[in-house]
């Protein structure tokens, strides 16, 4: 059964960085990508960036480009989103997702993390 597994969420000031990452095991192929979504309270699920698994293309929302950056460790089956120059806007939770491609919608993606809270200070 596949599991993602989410950590490094907390609190920093504005200007600060974070980096979060999603263990990933039980895929039985090796052609998947792996997204991360957010949603701030009162907010919809938006998506933040991709990687792909068998190609290693990226993906950044327009809000995040030039301050994310996203990679993925083959060995440990782990994908790290590198946070820097946060914004009180950024604070939301941070949810990581698995399917074949980078889908546009929530509902597209098969499997879903719990969720990591991110809280960047003013």
């Amino acid at each position: 059964e596949v599991q993602l597994v989410e950590s490094g969420g907390g609190l920093v000031q504005a200007g600060g960085s974070l980096r979060l990452s999603c263990s990933t095991s039980g895929f039985t192929f090796d052609d998947y990508t792996i997204a991360w979504f957010r949603q701030a309270p009162g907010k919809e699920r938006e998506r933040v960036s991709c990687i792909s698994k068998s190609s290693g293309s990226t993906y950044f929302a327009d809000s995040v480009k030039g301050r994310f950056t996203i990679s993925i460790d083959n060995a440990k089956n782990t994908v790290n989103l590198q946070m820097n120059s946060l914004k009180p806007e950024d604070t939301a939770v941070y949810y990581c997702a698995g399917d074949r491609i980078c889908f546009n919608t929530v509902r597209a993606f098969n499997y879903w993390g719990r969720g990591t809270q991110v809280t960047v200070s003013s």
